[in-house]
């Protein structure tokens, strides 16, 4: 499936601290890619994050993804990118994932998003980023 975003993305798990409960807190995965963005797209695809759907944004709190943010930069090659960084809650990561993945409103949401970036070299989706530090 071409949607293996959240699979084609480095994993790093991190055991939450025990907060003094009897049970551990479940761990958090931390996630982190990036992507292109086209420069002729790209205010259609700020205009579309200003407003996300709805029902996209459920579906993804459904699939236990917190936190997430993508962030724009422009670098040196004149080019912009997308750097994206969430945390999976759940404890089915594969699961959820296809859940996801198989929600009608969010291939529509891909729909529109997809034509808006350009993969890195040999990716056919977002890039795994390597987690190389992290302050808790």
């Amino acid at each position: 499936m071409k949607h293996t975003l959240w699979a084609l993305i480095l994993t790093a798990v991190i055991a939450m601290s025990t907060t003094g409960c009897t049970q551990d807190p479940p761990a958090v995965r931390r996630f982190g890619s990036v992507i292109g963005v086209k420069d002729d797209k790209l205010a259609y695809y700020k205009e579309l994050h200003a407003k996300p759907w709805p029902a996209v944004l459920k579906n993804i709190t459904k699939c236990n993804i917190r936190n997430y943010v993508i962030y724009l930069r422009k670098m040196n090659d004149g080019k912009h990118y997308l750097f994206s960084h969430f945390e999976y809650v759940g404890d089915d990561f594969e699961a959820d994932m296809k859940l996801l993945g198989e929600d009608k409103e969010t291939q529509r949401w891909w729909k529109e998003t997809d034509p808006c970036q350009f993969p890195l070299n040999g990716e056919k989706s977002w890039a795994p980023m390597e987690e190389v530090f992290y302050l808790k």
